[in-house]
């Protein structure tokens, strides 16, 4: 339901950009005469929220800010595509999501001690059973939570905030500096000589992944067996391609 809202959306916006883009002195001869209405922006569009519930009554089991948050990414990316960032760039034209590209859901605000024990509370979905990566640090509160669709399985993904906590500032000391040449076949050379070697995690693993590959490609679209052999090689891109290399670097010894 989300990603449908998000696609509608878009074409809305997209919509009234193509019919109003053109100005007055300088349209073609024959061009279409549009709808006179506003530029729908994110506060336009947040107040259609109320009549989307009424004509559709299975968008009122969504929590509101979560509906919010789909008007909020819609304007994220409109505004990336129109307007040019700090370095002169624009990003490419928004593309519509497909039913299985649209994998995250967050809410905004969340309440206090919505986290009790391994149970989370989400608004309109109940207690939710969690396994927590680490403990939340005492003092800290939970401001904002996302819940991401993976190939294994299910992630949340908590932002927590502590007023109390000081802003870090910086203390460079001349002494302590130390130069990085990236290379092409060492990744890294520091000034002091330490030279760190490509591991090459992706090459290794590609002879297992093309076996998967071609099991997939075996499969007839659509069927159960497909649908298996897709998780299957997600699952393997995910051990071979993220896990691997980030367990290179967080637990190689000092």
């Amino acid at each position: 339901m989300l990603c449908a809202q998000y696609n509608y959306l878009l074409a809305d916006r997209f919509n009234w950009y193509e019919q109003n883009r053109s100005p007055v002195n300088a349209c073609p001869l024959v061009c279409h005469l549009p709808e006179l209405r506003d530029n729908p922006d994110y506060y336009s569009q947040k107040k259609t929220l109320p009549h989307l519930k009424k004509t559709h009554p299975w968008y009122g089991e969504i929590h509101s800010q979560v509906l919010q948050d789909v008007v909020k990414r819609v304007k994220v990316t409109f505004d990336r595509f129109l307007k040019k960032d700090s370095n002169d760039k624009r990003s490419g034209k928004p593309r519509f999501k497909a039913r299985n590209r649209y994998r995250t859901f967050t809410y905004p605000q969340m309440k206090e001690g919505c986290l009790q024990g391994k149970f989370i509370d989400l608004p309109k979905l109940g207690k939710i059973k969690v396994v927590l990566h680490r403990t939340i640090p005492d003092g800290f509160k939970i401001k904002t939570a996302s819940v991401t669709k993976k190939v294994d399985g299910y992630y949340l993904t908590l932002s927590l905030e502590d007023k109390t906590v000081p802003e870090i500032k910086p203390d460079f000391n001349p002494d302590k500096i130390a130069g990085i040449d990236m290379g092409l076949k060492e990744f890294l050379t520091t000034s002091e000589g330490k030279v760190v070697y490509i591991t090459q995690h992706y090459r290794k693993a590609q002879k297992r992944l093309r076996v998967i590959q071609k099991r997939v490609s075996r499969r007839k679209k659509g069927s159960n067996g497909r649908l298996k052999a897709i998780k299957q090689l997600g699952k393997q891109h995910k051990t071979d391609v993220l896990t691997y290399p980030r367990s290179a670097i967080l637990y190689q010894p000092p």
